[in-house]
């Protein structure tokens, strides 16, 4: 797949753009006298987007920042996945009495059509036929929790370290760079993340640097006056990496906890993309040499391995440090979530199970797995 394919998608495109025009470059840049850094919560509204002050009795999943009273249960999240090819996989172990290569063929095409990908899947099985060619597994019933095991092993990347942990040994601000292609769900990510941060206590701080969409801008700036979050942002056009470095200058000056920083989602060649997330940690890295501390990819958990390609994409583009895989609730191939991490090596840091603002969680592989297979 090219990469002017998957950041040119035509329902990802802005209204009046023109994908041939080229992109003009700001007036000033991080190292020359910027414009102040606006924080302007002026209430906008957009055709893809209903505003958050849209009436109540309309819900509206992308822009009702309200905490809820009660937690979308991860059991709850995940039944779609459940239903799907979990519940293939223990219909047909229910009625196998011994295990043999047909058994083992089956099981394997189940979880090839979860998304899991072929390189997961085959390693998976590889162990599994080893173990019964040993005579080490016998019974049917035992291959459901031995594969169980297999997924949760391949989630827990032994190098991997928590968002809390990282955040322990850094002092000052800890920069969050979030990349992804238009329509992941990454402007409700951020806004969810934020909140998140703040329901720990912590002070936030969104910097809106995907300055090639104006409703990118005005829907983080509206996130920021719904969650009480500042919101660091220059004029449409404007050049990302002055945004990223006021908001880091900002977050300094202000002991701010975290500051994450969107970017845009589609660029017109992968040089372009390149070069502009590369800018963006230069000019962050002069004023906050460790910036940033964490570069999360998010993922629509719904696109199935079109998410992997996308993945292998970025990380040509930049280091990726750790993914966010949304709307884990609207798929039956939950399996895509081994896939990812296996093949990439790259941690998950946050699911998203559901649209409440609780929905966004950090993640945990024990407990994925185990609502995964309830």
């Amino acid at each position: 797949m090219k990469i002017s394919n998957l950041f040119g998608k035509k329902q990802d495109a802005d209204p009046g753009h023109d994908p041939e025009k080229k992109i003009s470059q700001p007036p000033h840049s991080p190292q020359q006298k910027s414009d102040p850094p606006q924080e302007d919560n002026k209430k906008t509204s957009n055709a893809e987007d209903p505003p958050p002050s849209a009436p109540s009795s309309q819900h509206h999943p992308d822009t009702d920042p309200a905490p809820t009273s009660e937690k979308t249960d991860i059991k709850a999240g995940m039944e779609k996945s459940r239903g799907g090819f979990i519940a293939r996989m223990d219909s047909l172990l229910t009625f196998k009495k011994e295990i043999d290569a047909e058994l083992i063929d089956e099981l394997e095409e189940i979880l090839v059509m979860a998304d899991m990908g072929v390189a997961t899947v085959q390693d998976i099985f590889d162990r599994l036929r080893s173990e019964v060619k040993r005579k080490e597994l016998k019974d049917p019933a035992a291959l459901r929790q031995r594969i169980k095991s297999y997924i949760r092993e391949m989630l827990e990347l032994p190098h991997a370290r928590t968002l809390d942990q990282q955040m322990a040994s850094v002092s000052g601000p800890f920069v969050i760079l979030v990349v992804g292609v238009n329509g992941v769900g990454k402007t409700t990510t951020i806004a969810k993340m934020a909140y998140n941060f703040k329901q720990q206590g912590k002070k936030v701080l969104i910097a809106a640097a995907d300055t090639f969409r104006a409703a990118a801008i005005d829907q983080l700036q509206e996130w920021g006056r719904r969650l009480d979050v500042p919101v660091i942002h220059h004029q449409p056009g404007s050049d990302p990496s002055a945004v990223a470095f006021d908001a880091v200058v900002a977050g300094i000056s202000r002991g701010v906890d975290v500051v994450i920083v969107d970017t845009a989602g589609r660029l017109h060649t992968q040089v372009n993309l390149m070069e502009e997330l590369k800018k963006i940690r230069r000019v962050m890295g002069k004023k906050l040499p460790e910036a940033p501390h964490e570069v999360l990819l998010v993922l629509d958990a719904t696109t199935g391995q079109n998410a992997v390609s996308q993945a292998r994409l970025f990380r040509e583009a930049t280091e990726i440090t750790g993914i966010a895989l949304t709307k884990l609730d609207g798929t039956a191939k939950g399996g895509i979530a081994a896939g990812i991490v296996h093949e990439m090596q790259i941690p998950i840091h946050f699911i998203g199970i559901g649209e409440k603002m609780d929905d966004l969680r950090p993640f945990n592989a024990e407990e994925f797995v185990d609502a995964l297979f309830a």
